[in-house]
């Protein structure tokens, strides 16, 4: 629903549009991506155990309002080896306070949180550097 739910917090721009920013990213950092998208719960935990074997050199996760509630999600990114950035459009400490607490905070590699759109840059960035320093 991005770009059409509450834009004020969440900005006015689509997944489509951020996923086609961050292509032309990835192209100039050489980085190939793959993008995955779902509102349930089960989908992203199965997503993860499918990648769980893939040689998968890093993670993007925006977990939504699931970073707050999902253990099952926490669980199966624990398990991963590779580079996790935990992202959020709006900066979730501003916010209400059941948002202050994420569950994967302490599992991944870092958190951006409050910059719009551009935080998934960020992120892209942070992985580049992280799997090039490995």
């Amino acid at each position: 629903m991005l770009g059409k739910r509450e834009p004020d917090i969440y900005g006015s721009l689509t997944l489509n549009q951020i996923n086609t920013e961050l292509v032309q990213q990835a192209i100039s950092l050489e980085l190939d991506l793959k993008f995955f998208q779902s509102n349930h719960e089960g989908a992203i935990v199965d997503k993860v155990h499918e990648i769980f074997d893939k040689n998968i050199d890093g993670i993007i996760i925006n977990p939504g309002a699931l970073t707050h509630t999902s253990i099952a999600i926490r669980d199966a990114l624990a398990f991963m080896t590779c580079p996790i950035v935990e992202i959020h459009l709006s900066n979730i400490y501003k916010r209400e306070a059941f948002r202050h607490t994420s569950m994967l905070a302490d599992i991944v590699t870092g958190q951006i949180s409050g910059f719009g759109h551009y935080g998934y840059q960020m992120a892209l960035n942070a992985i580049a550097k992280l799997i090039n320093e490995s």
